[in-house]
């Protein structure tokens, strides 16, 4: 386009040399000719603009991560005159459009219409603009170009999916630890202790334990096994750029509802936990609550301001964590205020999984799995039966 702009200036000089040097009917035709071809592009990008029809639907804007949704569109010639070169730019970040490509031109012809009944499926959870973005219009003579942005455009509110994994791999390798420790437990009720954690009931210090290792010491017995499962997920926000925490705040709500949907399923209880500007629990007990589960889950809104330090802190200080035979974290980050809580709960006979949802590789050191710890690292576009 701009090398058509530079071959008609350059046309457009020579005809004005033509008419200065020679002048007559010929020359002065050819000149404003040429220099009425710009006035003209214009005047029917003009008319395109306010005579072009523009329509679109989807069936709702409620929609799910993953599912094709029905999606209508419409562009139609309400003019006089022939319209060319009309493409169409779609929201492509977050979602696609079925049987739409991008980079096609229509042509128009006085009271023609281009319908299109195809589906659009969203990518991500969220809230975010979905199907046309913008109508390009080009002139007959390819010199300009207008970019008309849908004033209307549809604003899709898109729930998490919930991936159904078939086994959890992650917590396969516990199943001989927790057996062997519960034998121990009935066979040595008394035996075995632990570190002392806020919420301990100070009946249970074991006095000689604590005055020989001189810290507080307390009591495992047989009574205080512990049979919960927690699943913490972290609702902190790293980055303002949506196309850096949209897929990774909806992989990291997938995983809580794969382990959730998981786990009630075969009847297995958990809690769930998170921060939404005050500490939230939701228990669940089988397949039944897992309804009301999901929509806390899918209302789950992350902030700058929350971090899963502080939540993981504040679940230890009511307790939650000692009840907990298996504790699941779901977050985007490991830290050192994450490890000194971990391993606070390796010394409280506690197993702990951490999902790491990243596309980094997780650094060498403290970051280490152990029998009581599994770090499992997910990349934000990763499918998650194998990996969980």
């Amino acid at each position: 386009m701009k090398m058509r702009r530079w071959g008609l200036l350059c046309l457009w000089v020579l005809s004005l040399s033509a008419i200065s040097y020679y002048g007559g009917a010929v020359s002065y035709g050819i000149f404003f000719g040429i220099t009425l071809i710009p006035a003209v592009s214009l005047f029917y990008l003009a008319v395109v603009y306010f005579r072009l029809g523009i329509f679109q639907r989807i069936e709702s804007r409620n929609m799910v991560c993953g599912q094709a949704m029905p999606y209508f569109f419409v562009l139609q010639n309400d003019g006089h005159i022939a319209f060319a070169s009309i493409s169409v730019k779609l929201f492509s970040a977050f979602s696609f459009v079925e049987k739409l490509p991008g980079d096609v031109e229509y042509e128009l012809l006085p009271g023609e219409r281009h319908t299109f009944e195809t589906k659009l499926t969203c990518r991500y959870r969220g809230e975010y603009e979905v199907g046309v973005k913008e109508i390009v219009m080009t002139d007959f003579f390819c010199l300009f170009r207008i970019r008309y942005r849908l004033p209307g455009a549809i604003r899709a509110l898109v729930l998490p999916k919930v991936p159904k994994v078939t086994r959890l791999s992650s917590i396969e390798d516990f199943t001989a630890l927790l057996s062997m420790e519960s034998r121990r437990q009935q066979t040595e009720p008394d035996a075995a202790v632990r570190d002392y954690m806020p919420g301990d009931a100070l009946k249970q210090i074991h006095w000689k334990a604590t005055a020989r290792e001189q810290k507080l010491k307390t009591r495992s017995q047989t009574g205080e096994e512990k049979q919960g499962i927690s699943v913490l997920w972290d609702t902190g926000r790293n980055s303002r750029d949506r196309k850096e925490y949209l897929p990774l705040e909806n992989k990291m709500l997938e995983i809580v509802l794969a382990v959730g949907f998981f786990l009630a399923e075969k009847g297995i209880g958990f809690s769930g936990y998170c921060r939404q500007g005050a500490f939230m629990e939701k228990h669940v007990e089988n397949i039944r609550d897992f309804d009301a589960f999901y929509r806390q889950v899918s209302e789950t809104s992350f902030s700058r301001e929350e971090s899963f330090s502080r939540l993981i802190a504040e679940a230890s200080e009511n307790g939650i964590i000692l009840r907990s035979k298996v504790v699941f974290c779901v977050l985007h980050e490991l830290n050192e205020e994450v490890a000194r809580f971990t391993e606070a709960f390796e010394k409280a006979g506690i197993l702990t999984v951490l999902y790491v949802v990243t596309d980094e590789k997780i650094k060498d050191g403290d970051w280490q799995g152990n029998q009581r710890r599994r770090i499992v690292r997910i990349p934000a576009e990763a499918e998650l039966e194998g990996r969980l």
